[in-house]
């Protein structure tokens, strides 16, 4: 597969033209990309507008991926997100459709890019009644639930959105979920950020594979590609409704001079999957999911997950998540993520013969194996009916104060608080804080909330 965005900018080191252009270092090494780092010149196409070099990469990934149009982002999947719901906002105006506010249907674990897009877009969200989790990273949707939900329903939803996977590894029923989207003539929108590899599985399980109707995905999560760099995917049964409004919306919400270090790794990106790395990400599930298998041997939990995360169930064996992380660097393991109750492990094919005889030698000294104690006690985390007095527009642009969490009790909530990772909020904008609430806060560390200011008696 031909990188034309890589070779342009090669093409334009090498004949050592004047730089009377942004960006200021002009080339020179400071870090050592600065060469590579251009605008848009004469020939360097422009992102949302493409017509040159970057279209014809955009065409590369929407063949890889298989989808009916591939737009890049280089503000990351946030962007893609927010790119999303303004598509079916578009859509909704131009339809004409009835003056009922509009909202969409959604699982509770968005991440907080999900609601600032409402806030911006002036979208309501209602969750999806879902079984009781164990972290408020997930919340699995299960098709009749969405069936049940959508049969009970006076207006529908403009649509449907779910993260899958979560950020604890768990997988939705894409497939399922998209068929009862159908059936109600609804699109299924899918933050796929953490499954961008998905479609190179024996079994695609790609969102574009298995019927949704849009999706995002972040590159340099899973991917080879440089930080913020993403993939809006539109299903090729929905081209012609939603591809219209594609690069408008992304234009809304990404910066006007975006990163051709981040466009290039894309490109890269899509050569480095058309090459050999269906067959290297094959022997990667195989020596993850026997790794896996290894640590459940010496009697410590192991959730079932998407193929490339390791998620530990540190509770189970009397340790918090953060205490094993801590363990971890001794060892010179940094994890992606730490709780009191887990620790999350993401792997790709760019992980080291080294890294791997780290993370096992870890597995035979670790405490949870050595010496395990009495299992902690699991939080409940319900999608629960919480009282909303304003929209989630009206909350984010009110006026505002900053105020310990432990007197936030009956406040509503303003700006999300949110501990990043996982950035999924606790409270909604809008939303009324509860005691609840407040002692989720807590386990996250979270000491202050922004609350809606409220008027002088």
């Amino acid at each position: 597969m031909n990188t034309p965005i890589a070779d342009f900018v090669k093409k334009y080191i090498d004949s050592d033209t004047t730089r009377f252009h942004m960006p200021g270092h002009k080339g020179h090494v400071f870090f050592g990309w600065e060469p590579y780092d251009i605008t848009e010149i004469e020939g360097a196409d422009v992102l949302y507008h493409g017509n040159g070099i970057i279209a014809e990469s955009e065409k590369n990934a929407t063949e890889l991926f298989g989808s009916g149009l591939t737009h890049y982002s280089t503000c990351g999947s946030t962007s893609c997100i927010k790119a999303m719901l303004a598509i079916l906002v578009m859509e909704q105006k131009k339809e004409k459709k009835p003056s009922e506010r509009p909202y969409i249907l959604a699982a509770r674990n968005v991440h907080r890019s999900m609601i600032d897009a409402c806030a911006l877009l002036d979208l309501d969200v209602e969750f999806i009644k879902t079984q009781d989790s164990q972290s408020r990273c997930s919340s699995v949707v299960q098709a009749s639930d969405l069936q049940k939900t959508l049969e009970e329903k006076e207006t529908l939803p403009l649509g449907v959105y779910v993260t899958s996977p979560d950020y604890m590894g768990q997988i939705t029923d894409i497939a399922g979920l998209s068929a009862v989207c159908r059936m109600f003539a609804l699109p299924l929108l899918v933050d796929n950020a953490h499954g961008a590899y998905l479609h190179f599985l024996e079994n695609a399980k790609h969102p574009m594979d298995l019927g949704a109707a849009m999706c995002c995905d972040s590159a340099h999560k899973t991917l080879p590609a440089l930080t913020g760099a993403a993939y809006l995917h539109i299903h090729t049964d929905y081209c012609e409704r939603f591809a219209p409004y594609a690069a408008q919306a992304l234009s809304l919400f990404c910066t006007t001079s975006p990163s051709y270090l981040i466009m290039q790794s894309l490109d890269f990106c899509n050569a480095y999957m058309a090459s050999d790395y269906r067959k290297d990400l094959k022997e990667l599930v195989a020596l993850t999911e026997t790794y896996r298998q290894e640590l459940r041997n010496r009697g410590i939990a192991v959730w079932d997950s998407e193929p490339l995360k390791i998620v530990i169930d540190t509770a189970k064996n009397g340790y918090t998540g953060d205490e094993i992380a801590e363990e971890m660097r001794k060892f010179q393991i940094e994890c992606e993520y730490a709780d009191g109750q887990n620790v999350v492990l993401m792997v790709t094919v760019e992980n080291s013969k080294k890294d791997w005889e780290r993370l096992k030698q870890w597995g035979k000294s670790t405490v949870l194996a050595q010496c395990p104690k009495s299992a902690l006690p699991y939080p409940s985390v319900s999608v629960r009916e919480n009282s909303r007095k304003l929209t989630i527009r009206e909350a984010v642009f009110a006026p505002a104060e900053t105020i310990p969490v432990t007197e936030a009790a009956g406040r509503i909530c303003a700006s999300q608080t949110v501990a990043c990772p996982p950035a999924i909020p606790i409270a909604i904008s809008g939303e009324i804080i509860s005691s609840e609430m407040i002692e989720e806060f807590q386990k996250f560390g979270i000491q202050e909330v922004s609350v809606v200011k409220e008027e002088p008696l």
